[in-house]
C-alpha cells in the first residue's frame, strides 16, 4: 500500500447525504477527487505529516516523516508515535492526547524528538483532532518541521547581542580604569588628558581587533605585536608594567581575531580585578613552543588577591571558552595562586599560523 493510499484510508469516510442517487454520485466522486488531492499534498510535503489514533498508534506517515525520523511507511505504521519520543519525553504524549480528545488544537509545540539511529532532532509540532462524519474525534494529525537551524540561528544571535552588551559594559568599566592608571604618573591636568587619550586610542585599535568575530583579517600580524597591541592601553608609557618575551610567530586568518578577543579579555580583567588594577602589579606573558603547540603564559603580581570565582561562568568565560576551543582548537587552563592568576594557553600551531 502506497503513503498516498495510507492517508485516504485513515481519513474519516466521507458520506453523501443528497437523497437524490444522481446527485450524491457526482458529489461522492467529487469528494475522493478531494480526498486525493490533499492526500498527494500531504504526501509531497517537506515537513514530516503523519496521523495516529486516540491511542497514539500511527495511521499515516507520509515521505517527509521517513525523512525528518528514519523510519519508512512500513516500519511506523502501526506502531505508537512513542517510538520517535526519547525517553526522557515520554510524559508528553499522554497530556498531547489528552488535549485532542478535548478537541483541542497544539500549534507551534517546540520539542525534541528521535531519529530510528537514536540521534535526537529539534522540531516544532502543529497537532490537530481528526473528526469522522459525525464530528466525533478519532485521531490527530501531527506536522512537525525540523527547526535545528531555526535555534541554532536564535542562539547566534542571542551571543552576539549577549558579547555587545560585555563588550559595552567592558568599555564603560575600563573607560574608569584608564583614567585612574593615568592619574597615578600625571603631574598636571593637561597630562592627565594626553595619558587618557593616547589610552583611549589604543583601546580603540584593541577593540577593532576583536570585533570581527572570527572572520578573516586583512592584516598581517605577529604573536607578540598582536599582545603588545592589545595590553598597551593598561601599561605605563614611561615604566613598563607588562613585559612579553619567548618566541614570535606570525598570526594568520581568523586566529586573529580570536586570540585577540582572549587577549583583551585577560587584560581588561586585569585592569578591573587583577594586577593592573594595583599601582604596584605586574604582568609577564611568555610565549613559547612545545612541539607543534604554541604556549601563551600569562603571569600577574602584585595585585590584590584572587581567589577561584564561584557561582555560574560569566560570559566572558563563556567566550573565551569558545575562541579557545571552537576556533583556535586549543584549551586553557587558569590558576588562581596567592600572588596573582596565572593562565596557560595552548593552541596547535597549525591553526595559530595556518
Amino acid at each position: 500500500m502506497s503513503n498516498a493510499d495510507r492517508f485516504l484510508v485513515s481519513m474519516p469516510r466521507l458520506e453523501a447525504t443528497a437523497s437524490d442517487s444522481t446527485k450524491a454520485a457526482p458529489r461522492k466522486v467529487g469528494n475522493i477527487r478531494a480526498a486525493q488531492h490533499y492526500a498527494a499534498i500531504i504526501e509531497s510535503s517537506d515537513d514530516a505529516i503523519l496521523s495516529k489514533d486516540l491511542n497514539g498508534v500511527i495511521l499515516s506517515w507520509n515521505q517527509g516523516a521517513e525523512r525528518l525520523f528514519g523510519f519508512t511507511a512500513d516500519e511506523a505504521v502501526g506502531r505508537s508515535v512513542t517510538i520517535i519520543i526519547p525517553p526522557d519525553r515520554q510524559d508528553e504524549e499522554p497530556v498531547i492526547l489528552a488535549k485532542i480528545r478535548a478537541g483541542d488544537r497544539i500549534q507551534h509545540f517546540e520539542t525534541v524528538r528521535q531519529r530510528k539511529d537514536g540521534t535526537l532532532v529539534d522540531i516544532s509540532l502543529t497537532i490537530s483532532p481528526i473528526r469522522d462524519a459525525n464530528g466525533l474525534i478519532v485521531g490527530a494529525s501531527k506536522i512537525a518541521r525540523d527547526i535545528t537551524e531555526l535555534k541554532r540561528a536564535r542562539e547566534r544571535q542571542d551571543l552576539i547581542l549577549r558579547e555587545m552588551s560585555h563588550r559595552v559594559k567592558n568599555l564603560f568599566a575600563l573607560s574608569s580604569s584608564i583614567v585612574s592608571l593615568s592619574a597615578r604618573s600625571a603631574a598636571t591636568v593637561q597630562e592627565l588628558a594626553d595619558s587618557a587619550r593616547e589610552r583611549l586610542a589604543a583601546l580603540a585599535r584593541a577593540h577593532a581587533l576583536t570585533f570581527s568575530h572570527g572572520q578573516p583579517s586583512g592584516e598581517e600580524t605577529t604573536l607578540k605585536s598582536l599582545i603588545r597591541t592589545l595590553v598597551a592601553p593598561f601599561d605605563e608609557a614611561d615604566e613598563s608594567r607588562i613585559t612579553i618575551s619567548g618566541i614570535d610567530a606570525p598570526i594568520s586568518g581568523g586566529a586573529v581575531s580570536s586570540l585577540a578577543l582572549l587577549v583583551h579579555e585577560f587584560a581588561t580583567n586585569a585592569a578591573k580585578y587583577g594586577a593592573l588594577s594595583s599601582p604596584q602589579g605586574t604582568i609577564e606573558v611568555e610565549c613559547a613552543e612545545e612541539g607543534e603547540m604554541i604556549v601563551v603564559s600569562w603571569t600577574e603580581r602584585g595585585g590584590p588577591p584572587v581567589s577561584r570565582p564561584h557561582g555560574p561562568e560569566g560570559f566572558g568565560g563563556v567566550l573565551s571558552r569558545i575562541a579557545v576551543s571552537h576556533q583556535l582548537g586549543g584549551e586553557i587552563v587558569r590558576d588562581w595562586r596567592p600572588e596573582g592568576l596565572a593562565i596557560r594557553l595552548v593552541m596547535p600551531r597549525s591553526r595559530v599560523t595556518g
